[in-house]
């Protein structure tokens, strides 16, 4: 086979023209990677939240036409000038966030919030040179949290890319690049519950339903769902989920009603909708004196979190956590190891797959709030 390396690449992309509006398949040209970039042959994509809430652009900096997509698997195609650690056939998972290895944060052991290449949702051009590796006629398309995996092939910085054991199987792993590691690590690396303790998770979506299954992985001896939707009580049970309430049946605050089952707070407890009322529950339903409540949701830019400091002061800890503390390109590979080596479980959260020419289906199992994840298969 003729190599593309150092060629301009004519493939497919599912194209974001304007808000809201279904993707459309376009003939895209992808550039070559420059300097410490890869370019990767997307194999499998599935489809996360964030995807959906930027494409209708509902609160934020709104870029069009856009390709969407973070979470995904695929094979190295070519490299750019300085890249040493990756080659062409690396099974990676590009990730949103990255990791330069050079930077305060990277080289703490503490932290995973990148300097240089730390999310960014505004950005739709390459750090390297500011700008677009797409384009269409000339025209440029821009990318998305530095992945656009919407497309056959990307162009991604070397910081955001995950080697991974080439045994692992892509069309299962690929949902560790985003909301499945972000559920899990906040549970095994920051709430950190021991054997036996308990742990309450609020919102049973697909990074909720992470945290529970880190619980389960622990050991946890109790896992107590919280949410308002009753359908999803059945689901969570697979992922470790013991008791399911919902704060709609009470007229007390949800963590009076945690507290009474639990004698006095859970242990640790895990907040992944994003809504500052839940935030609160989740911290005030942890028990005095050794209780650890993680925030993982996204809040609203005008929310603003109220609670006695006593509540502090009587030895609860408050902690907030950006893709479950993990780094991507240091901690994934073992992250990916866990599923192999079958300590955790992938495919109960992948619940659709579809052919990538029907992406658009994947949008509306989301709005309508069916399944988990749905994987997008690029060579269908």
């Amino acid at each position: 086979m003729a190599s593309t390396a150092g060629q301009v690449i004519r493939c497919k992309a599912a194209v974001a023209w304007e808000a809201g509006k279904p993707l459309v398949i376009e003939e895209v040209e992808v550039a070559p990677p420059q300097a410490m970039e890869v370019r990767i042959k997307v194999l499998f994509t599935s489809l996360c939240h964030t995807d959906v809430y930027f494409w209708e652009a509902k609160g934020q900096t709104p870029l069009f036409p856009r390709i969407f997509g973070h979470e995904a698997s695929g094979i190295v195609e070519s490299v750019g000038e300085g890249v040493t650690e990756l080659q062409p056939g690396d099974h990676v998972l590009p990730v949103f966030t990255g990791e330069c290895k050079e930077c305060r944060h990277c080289k703490s052991e503490e932290s995973n919030m990148c300097d240089l290449l730390r999310i960014n949702t505004d950005r739709g051009v390459m750090l390297n040179d500011n700008t677009s590796r797409f384009s269409i006629n000339g025209k440029p398309i821009y990318h998305f949290v530095g992945t656009s995996t919407f497309s056959e092939y990307t162009v991604v910085h070397i910081g955001c890319v995950a080697k991974i054991d080439p045994a692992a199987p892509l069309d299962k792993v690929c949902v560790l690049s985003c909301g499945i590691s972000t559920g899990l690590g906040a549970t095994l690396n920051v709430a950190k519950p021991k054997k036996g303790q308990s742990v309450a998770i609020f919102g049973l979506g697909a990074v909720g339903l992470a945290a529970a299954e880190g619980a389960r992985m622990v050991g946890a001896s109790r896992i107590i769902g919280v949410d308002l939707n009753p359908n999803r009580f059945n689901e969570a049970k697979k992922f470790g989920v013991t008791e399911f309430v919902n704060p709609k049946d009470y007229d007390k605050p949800v963590q009076e009603v945690i507290a009474e089952m639990t004698d006095g707070g859970v242990d640790r407890s895990v907040e992944c909708t994003g809504n500052v009322n839940a935030m609160i529950s989740a911290f005030e339903c942890v028990h005095d004196g050794w209780g650890v409540a993680v925030l993982v949701g996204v809040p609203n830019k005008d929310d603003a979190f109220k609670t006695h400091p006593m509540n502090l002061l009587n030895e609860r800890t408050l902690k907030g956590t950006f893709f479950g503390n993990y780094k991507p390109r240091t901690d994934l590979p073992s992250v990916v190891e866990k599923y192999m080596n079958k300590e955790l479980e992938l495919e109960k959260f992948i619940t659709h797959e579809v052919p990538f020419s029907e992406i658009n289906k994947a949008f509306d199992y989301m709005l309508q709030g069916a399944g988990l994840r749905c994987i997008i298969r690029m060579d269908a």
